[in-house]
């Protein structure tokens, strides 16, 4: 019996997410804590938080589930376990050991559904080199996926959002596109070979990427995924109290994205997103309106976004596309705050 999991979900991957307007007042009214050896916390909304345990070791700690993104439920959890380590990667550390969470409908599918979804989730983690040491299942429709991943890193080599400076260049390693291809599938619009090359990009590790940030001694990182390569760049610029300027043009994109969004394929998402982000984005008045919106696309496992001293921008991405990041581009620059935090540009 094949099983479709798109069947089962109006949203999957990371668009599943709540509106960033929203979880921005959420956090608001939590009580930060006040212990020294936390060092990110959910203050500037990172990707993962931090905690200290001696002066060559803290811990890297996130979390991350979704319901179905794809169709096969192998692959989905090779999708949501790739996904989950990779905010480890967007602060620099390495993903160590990790625990299943798992929403499952145990009365309308098969046992064998469960199984596929935990063997992906495995074999995903097992290349990244993290230990899947346990989990917790409910029964809960319909059926979601992720891990709790713990890593570690060096106190003082963190990478957060929060690093960006002005004079640095804005480097993205993935295209994006899965939202609008995704959305495309369940409409008969997207094309086998563009929901294949979607489904690659989201099964890739941002591993060898973070390694390269590594050497590079990169400081300000974040990785794309449900508000976009829009709402991430506005969090980050927010975060580090400078100015995003970034070149849509110059945003490498998935396939016929920019096609499916000329012919009105816009997942509804987007414009939650957009309407996160407009108080504090300039538009440029000349900026196509598919690229406007591809701004806002949410994303699932997608690229890394980080700043990078200008100078290294071109060895950078030499060595992305020598590891396998071969759509990395310069997609913008960092500047002092101005008058917007986030400006698009065509």
């Amino acid at each position: 019996m094949k099983i479709d999991l798109l069947t089962m979900v109006e949203s999957g991957g990371c668009s599943a997410k709540i509106p960033p307007k929203q979880l921005e007042e959420v956090l608001k009214l939590l009580p930060l804590s006040s212990d020294p050896d936390i060092l990110v916390n959910i203050d500037t909304h990172d990707d993962a938080g931090v905690y200290r345990v001696n002066d060559e070791l803290a811990l890297v700690l996130t979390t991350d589930f979704f319901p179905p993104v794809c169709s096969d439920p192998y692959e989905f959890g090779q999708i949501a376990a790739a996904n989950s380590v990779s905010d480890v990667y967007a602060m620099g550390g390495t993903p160590v050991v990790a625990l299943n969470i798992m929403m499952f409908p145990s009365a309308k599918l098969p046992v064998e559904v469960y199984t596929q979804i935990l063997k992906g989730g495995y074999d995903m983690a097992s290349q990244a080199g993290v230990r899947i040491i346990g989990g917790h299942t409910i029964d809960d429709y319909p059926p979601k996926y992720g891990l709790a991943v713990v890593g570690y890193i060096h106190p003082h080599k963190i990478i957060t959002n929060a690093g960006a400076q002005p004079g640095d260049a804005l480097i993205l390693t993935k295209p994006v596109g899965t939202g609008v291809l995704l959305a495309g599938q369940r409409m008969g619009m997207t094309s086998e070979e563009d929901l294949k090359a979607a489904t690659d990009l989201m099964k890739q590790l941002n591993r060898s990427g973070a390694d390269v940030m590594k050497k590079y001694d990169i400081r300000g990182a974040t990785d794309i995924t449900g508000f976009g390569l829009a709402g991430h760049a506005l969090k980050m610029a927010k975060a580090s109290k400078v100015t995003f300027r970034i070149n849509m043009k110059k945003v490498p994109l998935i396939g016929h994205t920019y096609d499916l969004v000329d012919a009105g394929c816009i997942p509804g998402v987007s414009f939650t997103n957009l309407d996160f982000a407009e108080p504090d984005t300039h538009f440029a008045e000349d900026l196509d309106y598919n690229l406007k919106m591809i701004a806002f696309d949410a994303q699932t496992s997608g690229g890394l976004l980080f700043c990078a001293p200008d100078r290294l921008k071109n060895m950078i991405i030499k060595d992305l596309r020598k590891e396998g990041f071969q759509y990395s581009e310069v997609i913008g620059y960092v500047t002092e705050p101005d008058r917007k935090i986030l400006y698009l540009d065509n």
